[in-house]
């Protein structure tokens, strides 16, 4: 899948106004899923990706951390500068396309590395609320 084809079906699905939403949502959520998976995940999972979204993925490659999904979603809207629901609606468009554009078997390797508790991320027809 190539650049303007991933951003434009992020756009669509996130009913975003532009291709730069669309492009800020994708780098906060994937450089934020970067800090998160351990050894060469983020590496493979880039090689599958057009080459812009290598360098989001492995611009946390030194250090590996543990969090929650409501963590995660909660950076992720911090990077983006969106309110929470906002960015959780955004950060599910990024994932279901990353789930489009890659193998299987990445997305596979990719919800074996995160808790439980994120599988509902990726899980079609969920709303991925926050858990409080």
């Amino acid at each position: 899948m190539q650049l303007q084809e991933f951003l434009g079906q992020v756009q669509h699905q996130a009913r975003m106004s532009s291709l730069d939403e669309a492009l800020s949502a994708t780098r906060a959520t994937l450089e934020t899923l970067s800090e998160r998976l351990q050894g060469g995940e983020p590496e493979n999972l880039g090689a599958q990706l057009p080459g812009e979204f290598k360098l989001m993925l492995n611009s946390h490659r030194d250090r590996t951390e543990t969090f929650s999904s409501d963590d995660f979603l909660q950076r992720i809207s911090e990077r983006e500068g969106v309110d929470l629901p906002v960015s959780v609606f955004h950060t599910r468009a990024v994932l279901n396309v990353l789930q489009d554009a890659v193998t299987p078997g990445a997305i596979e390797h990719v919800r074996d590395q995160l808790p439980a508790d994120y599988q509902r991320l990726f899980e079609a027809g969920s709303e991925g609320k926050m858990s409080h």
